[in-house]
């Protein structure tokens, strides 16, 4: 029998099993048609030049990628960080401004430790980023939900929110957002900047999708703006992560925040895993000093936009006005409403058991709020399926509506 009398902390109270991985335990019907996912196309990854790059980082450098290494992350590759940052426009970043975390859901999980009192008012986007409500909330967060549409968070709205909660600090997915797919616009971006300084408000930077732009390349990031507005590097973390330009598996993120607060969070990370793989950052290290990272990029760039296209397009052919969206500008999401035109249904968690009767499964929007969901919401990745199986799904997701 379980044992029901284990002295659970209490704060695990304050937070629920995500609602994607229940969802995913209804995924093992045969032929199933999956744009649950939140992860990048295995099929993607660049298999012969990442074992290239880690069978020199073993001829090279056997001794430093196989032994321990300095938690702030292995120097090599903070170097190549540095760079990899300096050539979409940040200047300024030094190897030692910054420290090498377990992908940049490690980051998050450190920016909780080091900052959240149980209590502490944190203001993130409504919708947002799941495990974020997750993670902040394990510490004790009281989350505020700032509104966003198609040019991101409403920065009227968030200083409205500053000025009434005063925040520990604001989390943002400026471009290509988890789950909303949203791009928050050039002018917004240097409010934000701006806000952060006048109210002496810390602003975390997530930015694992930036570099998945179809077309043209995204604004710049709130680290690479930084230097416009004085004094804003002062109040900004930005968090960065190769998970979805290069593989998941090799779990390497980044984190550049003020000097204090850097310190203390590898005091927290020292407790927690002593250091990220120094095998896996030793890869990363040659990877990116190889040269190879320009032609993933743009492959990847070409097969997930060409996706967007179609998953786009079918959603107008096979579900008309029955659905609404913005199309993503880069990305692995379609963030959707339903509208409940002609009487169709509007309720995404009934659509979503509907679809997955059809054969086909997505995420249902409301767990991406922390507060006030809308429960005609719903993303669709099309990064793991190709486009045949993009018409074919959405024809699946118009026969369940």
């Amino acid at each position: 029998m379980p044992n029901s009398n284990l002295p659970f902390a209490q704060r695990l109270d304050n937070v629920e099993t995500s609602a994607i991985r229940e969802l995913f335990k209804l995924l093992g019907k045969p032929g199933i048609i999956s744009f649950a996912g939140g992860f990048p196309d295995s099929a993607m990854f660049d298999v012969t030049g990442i074992a290239a790059a880690a069978n020199k980082a073993l001829t090279e450098e056997p001794g430093s990628a196989l032994q321990y290494g300095a938690t702030e992350g292995y120097e090599p590759l903070r170097k190549q960080l540095a760079a990899f940052m300096a050539q979409k426009g940040v200047q300024n970043v030094a190897p030692e401004q910054l420290i090498v975390t377990t992908g940049s859901q490690q980051a998050l999980d450190l920016i909780g430790k080091t900052l959240i009192d149980p209590g502490s008012k944190v203001i993130v986007e409504g919708p947002t980023f799941l495990a974020t409500i997750q993670c902040f909330r394990l510490y004790g967060a009281d989350l505020v939900s700032a509104p966003i549409d198609a040019d991101g968070v409403q920065v009227d709205e968030l200083e409205e929110l500053i000025k009434q909660h005063k925040p520990k600090f604001i989390y943002l997915i400026p471009t290509f957002g988890n789950p909303s797919g949203g791009l928050l616009s050039l002018e917004r971006r240097k409010r934000v900047l701006e806000l952060a300084v006048k109210y002496q408000t810390l602003v975390v930077e997530d930015d694992p999708y930036g570099d998945l732009y179809f077309n043209a390349a995204p604004p710049p990031s709130l680290l690479a703006l930084s230097h416009e507005v004085p004094g804003s590097r002062d109040w900004l973390v930005h968090c960065g992560s190769l998970s979805k330009v290069l593989s998941p598996g090799l779990r390497v993120g980044w984190m550049v925040a003020p000097a204090e607060l850097l310190a203390r969070a590898v005091m927290c990370k020292q407790f927690s895993d002593a250091h990220t793989s120094t095998f896996a950052q030793a890869t990363a290290a040659q990877y990116l000093a190889g040269g190879h990272m320009p032609a993933t990029l743009a492959r990847v760039r070409k097969v997930y936009g060409a996706r967007a296209k179609t998953m786009c397009d079918a959603l107008r052919s096979e579900l008309g006005d029955a659905i609404d969206f913005v199309t993503p500008q880069g990305g692995l999401f379609v963030w959707a409403r339903l509208t409940g035109a002609n009487g169709k249904t509007k309720d995404g968690a009934t659509f979503a058991r509907q679809a997955i009767e059809k054969g086909v499964a997505f995420v249902p929007g409301a767990p991406f709020y922390c507060a006030n969901p809308d429960l005609s919401t719903l993303r669709l990745s099309f990064a793991t399926a190709d486009e045949d199986r993009i018409r074919e799904g959405v024809g699946r997701l118009a026969q369940a509506l």
